[in-house]
């Protein structure tokens, strides 16, 4: 009887507990203490860059295949191997070991290529070397543009778990404000329901920010070419330029900057060296021949030299070579028009980013310039009101989140301005130049 009676003694206390804290369920959902920062120390923009020019995998091959391509220029115009000859004339049938009754004769032949094939087989292993070099340097474009994405990413999940706990400091004021009102009865229970919906909100975008940073951090990670569940932290500051360059002036830089377009017009050249290479067919190639020989026993002349050289005829093989010829200039069009068609991508390319790129600045400037400072002062003078009994819990809390997402709606404004700044630069094939105005980090008020 006395453990029934203790049992019931517990589940009374646990019963009048909960009625004097309604908010312990979604409370207990929230981190006691703010965000550690990951360890090791703050790595700044530049510094992840120089790092993953260094250290990932994709410009590591980029870099290999170069050197291999490198590697061929001195064979490609390089002389055919020479030959050895030994002929062995006149050895009788019936006696077919007996090499002195016939003539043995030892010859070093070599061919030589035509006039002009050998240089044309050079320019094209060096074209060969700029195509890598233009792949090389795209491939690096690509990965820094990659960085760029991934750090404002990891930056901004980073200041979001900041905020997110700075909104947290503040909502457990206001529960605490609210607790003191509910045992007096001052508020009524929908206050109370609403509250809880916003600290389970705020546990919920907790869990949002926590993934979004490790991705994040995962995939900066790969970039760099490390363990993509190492640690690592950044710090750096967003920037939106006052001015942009028009689209001309990126169409210039693009011209003289886009390494795929380099690779490309690098493609053409290749094309017409083939084209003159395949020409070079109806040169005729050369081989010459020297030799000793050694006459049979008995023979006026036992030691004895010879020379030999020969041509082949390509003119009698002119339907051959007339085709290779028309392929060659078929496939000089084909890149002709494969270089067109990039430049004309290229340019909308740029159009499509630069106007991505004006939308989130001016969508940037709208949170920086009006909703945010809008907002902390409708909650400041809402926290005001409601410490002073002018208005409800349930308008505390609205004003409350409309600076949650407000500020979390800053920081996807700025991320989103690089990331397509970024773009922009990709399309551009280049870093651009910017007059930068910075952005301030978004303080929560209290």
């Amino acid at each position: 009887m006395k453990v029934v009676f203790a049992v019931f003694l517990l589940w009374s206390c646990a019963v009048i507990a909960a009625a004097q804290n309604p908010f312990s369920g979604a409370d207990a959902l929230l981190p006691q203490d703010q965000h550690a920062e990951a360890n090791g120390p703050a790595l700044m923009l530049g510094e992840i860059e120089q790092m993953a020019m260094a250290g990932n995998p994709e410009i590591r091959v980029a870099a290999r295949q170069l050197a291999v391509v490198e590697a061929k220029i001195p064979a490609a115009g390089a002389l055919d191997d020479p030959s050895f000859i030994y002929r062995g004339w006149g050895v009788p049938l019936r006696r077919p070991w007996d090499y002195n009754a016939a003539q043995n004769m030892f010859m070093v032949s070599q061919t030589f290529p035509g006039f002009g094939k050998r240089g044309l087989r050079t320019d094209i292993a060096r074209t060969d070397v700029t195509e890598a070099k233009a792949a090389l340097e795209n491939t690096r474009l690509s990965v820094r543009v990659q960085v760029r994405k991934a750090f404002y990413d990891l930056l901004r999940a980073q200041d979001e778990l900041r905020i997110h706990d700075e909104h947290v400091a503040i909502a457990r004021q206001a529960v605490q404000a609210a607790r003191i009102k509910y045992t007096v009865g001052n508020v009524p229970q929908q206050d109370i329901l609403k509250a809880q919906v916003a600290l389970t909100r705020l546990a919920e975008h907790l869990i949002h920010f926590e993934q979004d940073a490790d991705l994040a951090r995962a995939r900066l990670n790969t970039l760099l070419g490390r363990d993509p569940a190492a640690s690592i932290n950044v710090h750096g500051n967003y920037a939106v330029p006052q001015h942009l360059l028009g689209i001309e002036d990126l169409e210039k830089i693009a011209l003289a900057s886009r390494p795929d377009l380099a690779q490309a017009q690098a493609a053409v050249e290749k094309r017409r060296q083939e084209q003159a290479l395949a020409a070079k067919a109806y040169s005729p190639d050369f081989t010459v021949a020297a030799g000793y020989m050694l006459m049979p026993s008995g023979s006026d002349h036992r030691n004895n030299y010879m020379l030999e050289g020969s041509i082949n005829l390509p003119w009698l093989n002119r339907r051959k070579h007339d085709s290779e010829v028309a392929e060659a200039k078929a496939k000089a069009s084909e890149q002709d028009a494969e270089l067109d068609g990039m430049r004309t991508a290229a340019f909308g390319q740029i159009q499509e980013a630069l106007v991505r790129v004006k939308a989130a600045q001016r969508l940037a400037d709208v949170y920086h310039e009006a909703l945010q400072p809008q907002s902390e002062a409708t909650l400041r003078s809402t926290v005001i009101a409601y410490e002073n009994d002018r208005t409800d819990f349930l308008n505390l809390l609205d004003s409350q989140t409309t600076v949650v997402d407000i500020d979390l709606a800053y920081f996807q404004a700025l991320a989103d301005f690089e990331t397509r700044f970024a773009d922009l630069e990709l399309a551009v094939g280049t870093p651009l130049p910017r007059n930068d105005k910075e952005k301030t980090t978004p303080k929560v008020t209290q």
